[in-house]
């Protein structure tokens, strides 16, 4: 592909039936056979490239313009590509996440809107990927839970970025599934543990390229749980939107190519329900454009889980 053919596929998009409704353009699977470019027509093209996945190519420092301009070794129907899949971002080194940015959330969780970004980190080793069984941890927690989010990924470094420039530095957005045990954190206060058993950092299942994403400012999200809708909101409910949102992470941290910002998760979590995820459930995040982020559980033991710890703690939200 030249790059004159690149750059207009980047910015005017490929309409595919991918996801609710927005222009893909430049949109990357990570397969075991190496990253692949989603066409307009149900296929996807394997590319000619050495990176194992989207943050890898990112962190090369080129953006994502080597995969706009990569030639195709083999084109292939997509659906046939499903069980090759893998983490399309699993080689990022870090997960930022943000609790309580939804003006939804607050009020369902009863709770004041804060005055600045409540931060934390999730570890990069609790990463999963699309159509992923995750192990409940029932020996731990009783309260496992699901956030459907908007992911960020970095795609320039930033550091004491102002939030009218924030967005030039945004590659691609991505669906996560930001897991969290709810007992965990109310014993702990500590978002970090709460978030990162294994597998509870679900992102994919593509990577979509933000220079397609139509209106940045309402971002759709949905999460269904075993087919029934859970949660729907779009950015423009958002307490801090993301320029703001990257403008004060940066005030502090840099943010690498190929980082993650996870956006806060919109009301109707198991948290809001008094209802948890249990064995055998199955939970799609689909955002606008992107292929839907389905994650299923399992069991970790057949023993009923201990009580949490006691803890005197505030409950906190995320």
């Amino acid at each position: 592909m030249s790059a004159p053919a690149a750059d207009a596929r980047r910015e005017t998009g490929e309409q595919t039936d991918t996801g609710i409704g927005t222009p893909t353009g430049l949109h990357l699977l990570a397969t075991r056979r190496g990253l692949a470019r989603v066409c307009g027509d149900g296929t996807a093209e394997l590319l000619d490239l050495p990176y194992r996945d989207v943050a890898a190519l990112l962190r090369a420092g080129a953006g994502l313009t080597p995969a706009a301009d990569a030639p195709a070794r083999q084109r292939l129907a997509l659906d046939t590509l499903t069980a090759d899949l893998v983490a399309p971002l699993g080689s990022t080194r870090a997960v930022w996440g943000v609790g309580l940015n939804y003006h939804c959330k607050a009020r369902a969780a009863g709770r004041a809107v804060p005055t600045e970004p409540v931060l934390y980190l999730k570890s990069a080793s609790a990463g999963s990927g699309p159509d992923a069984t995750v192990t409940l941890p029932d020996q731990i927690s009783a309260q496992p839970d699901y956030e459907g989010e908007i992911a960020l990924v970095i795609g320039a470094r930033m550091h004491r970025t102002p939030a009218d420039q924030a967005w030039s530095h945004v590659a691609a957005i991505t669906a996560a599934n930001d897991l969290t045990a709810r007992d965990v954190m109310t014993a702990t206060a500590n978002p970090t543990l709460a978030k990162s058993f294994p597998g509870f950092g679900a992102l994919g299942a593509s990577v979509l390229d933000i220079a397609a994403v139509a209106d940045r400012d309402a971002i759709p999200v949905r999460t269904t749980v075993n087919g029934e809708l859970r949660q729907e909101a779009t950015t423009a409910d958002l307490i801090f939107p993301v320029p703001q949102l990257l403008a004060w992470i940066t005030r502090y941290v840099v943010l690498e190519p190929g980082d993650v910002v996870l956006t806060g998760t919109p009301a109707g979590t198991g948290q809001d329900r008094g209802s948890f995820l249990r064995p055998g459930d199955l939970v799609e995040v689909a955002v606008g454009g992107v292929l839907p982020l389905r994650t299923r559980f399992r069991a970790e033991t057949s023993h009923p889980a201990p009580p949490a710890p006691p803890s005197h703690r505030k409950p906190q939200t995320t």
